[in-house]
């Protein structure tokens, strides 16, 4: 089938909405008609051409939601008509990590995904009868995609798929980083730094966690006040002073956890040192530059703080992303509010501009 895409083309250029080739779903995957995609740094580090894993020509996206149209061969989850949130982290159920319970780093398809391929190592889409690469297994920046089974999530039909979108990648990362990674106890003491969809993601989460005291850290003033919307109970512009200000702000010990969502090495530093003595857990969410390394002084360990990474904030996607988006429904986290700008498909380079500028949460592709 014909659909129309955007296009990476070449690193560092905007993204080209063209006509591409989409061919059926072969066993064990389905074809979903998008209804909306968000916008994400992910997307735009791959675009500017500073993910060392990156490939052209492709078709960016993957935070995606949609309507599955046909299931392939075997398919025993989904049926046409399900509402899906796509999943650039699968969960096959079966794998020895899946099995493991102590993460959500499948491997089932990783290594074909990570090449642009799909799990027999075929590409469904085309163009000019050259094959073209998928982008994390999704490639949502597309009126249709064809993806594996156990990378889509089936939600309830009640959630809008504009609200579920951000449960693809940003707003799951930060939620599932405080609830799944963290394990953010009741009554503690936590600091976001980055107030993006991923920090106030974060927030969320460490609300939802039942967490006594949440500061936000950012530059923005804006930001900060969606942090204090989204449950944040103290916010502070961002500034050398940070650690000292968290310090002196919990009787000179630190925060319980801290979550660090801004790529920035410079700020993981401060989220280490301004986690607590004795048992603080800093949280790294946000991706570092190509070649950037963290610099932690051991005495930091040694007294007892904890350092960990969090990868789609330790979401099982078909299992957690359903519930999470029945939270959402339940009225526990505002959706909407994150919401900035919907665009259209031809307008998705403006996405990235928005994006860099700062301006709104979270920009949508919004497919009629």
């Amino acid at each position: 089938m014909k659909i129309r895409a955007a296009v990476l083309e070449e690193f560092g250029q905007p993204l080209v909405v063209q006509e591409v080739d989409l061919a059926e779903p072969e066993a064990g995957e389905a074809l979903v008609r998008l209804v909306a995609c968000g916008v994400c740094h992910t997307d735009l580090y791959t675009a500017s051409g500073a993910d060392p894993s990156g490939y052209a020509p492709c078709v960016l996206g993957h935070e995606g939601a949609g309507i599955v149209e046909t299931a392939g061969e075997g398919v025993s989850s989904l049926s046409p008509g399900d509402h899906v949130v796509t999943l650039f982290a699968p969960e096959c159920g079966e794998c020895v990590h899946c099995r493991s319970g102590r993460t959500n780093r499948c491997v089932a398809i990783r290594d074909q995904q990570g090449l642009g391929f799909l799990p027999d190592g075929t590409t469904r889409l085309s163009r000019g009868g050259e094959p073209m690469r998928h982008f994390m297994g999704t490639s949502t920046f597309a009126e249709y995609t064809v993806m594996p089974e156990i990378a889509l999530a089936k939600v309830s039909p009640e959630a809008p798929l504009e609200g579920c979108a951000p449960f693809a990648c940003g707003l799951a990362t930060g939620i599932g980083a405080a609830l799944y990674t963290a394990e953010v106890k009741p009554g503690s003491t936590c600091v976001v730094f980055g107030c993006g969809l991923v920090g106030l993601g974060a927030v969320i989460g460490c609300r939802l966690a039942g967490a006594e005291r949440i500061v936000a850290i950012d530059l923005s003033e804006e930001r900060l006040a969606s942090a204090h919307h989204h449950g944040a109970t103290d916010t502070r512009v961002a500034g050398e002073d940070t650690v000292d200000w968290i310090r002196a702000e919990t009787g000179g010990f630190g925060a319980d956890y801290t979550f660090e969502a801004t790529g920035n090495v410079r700020v993981m530093q401060q989220a280490v040192e301004s986690a607590r003595e004795a048992w603080g857990l800093a949280t790294m969410i946000g991706v570092a530059g190509k070649g950037e390394a963290l610099e932690i002084v051991p005495r930091y360990l040694i007294t007892g703080r904890r350092v960990t990474g969090s990868s789609f904030g330790g979401v099982k996607g078909r299992t957690q992303v359903p519930q999470l988006v029945e939270r959402w429904l339940a009225g526990e986290i505002d959706v909407d509010s994150l919401l900035s700008h919907r665009l259209t498909l031809d307008e998705v380079n403006r996405g990235f501009e928005l994006m860099e500028a700062q301006d709104g949460i979270r920009s949508l592709v919004v497919f009629e």
